[in-house]
C-alpha cells in the first residue's frame, strides 16, 4: 500500500469542517457559497487595486491593453 504524505489542514479547512457537521438546506448552502465567492472576489479586487496604484495605471492603460495584438503567429 502506498502512503501519500499529507499536509496539515489549514485554518480555513478546519473551520469549514465544523460547518459540515450541520446539514444545511440548499438555500443556506447557496448563500454560503455566494458569501465565500464575494469574499475572495473582494480580496482579488483589493490586490489588483494595489498593483494598479503601484504602477500608476490609468484608464488609458486598460484601453491600450484591450487593443494590443499579442497572439503568436501560427507556425503552420
Amino acid at each position: 500500500m502506498t502512503v501519500i504524505p499529507t499536509k496539515p489542514m489549514s485554518n480555513l479547512q478546519a473551520e469549514l469542517l465544523k460547518l459540515y457537521a450541520n446539514n444545511l438546506n440548499e438555500k443556506d448552502l447557496f448563500e454560503i457559497k455566494m458569501m465565500l465567492g464575494k469574499y475572495f472576489a473582494q480580496k482579488a479586487t483589493e490586490s489588483m487595486d494595489e498593483v494598479w496604484e503601484k504602477n500608476n495605471f490609468s484608464e488609458q492603460t486598460m484601453i491600450d491593453w484591450a487593443n494590443e495584438h499579442n497572439r503568436l503567429e501560427s507556425s503552420n
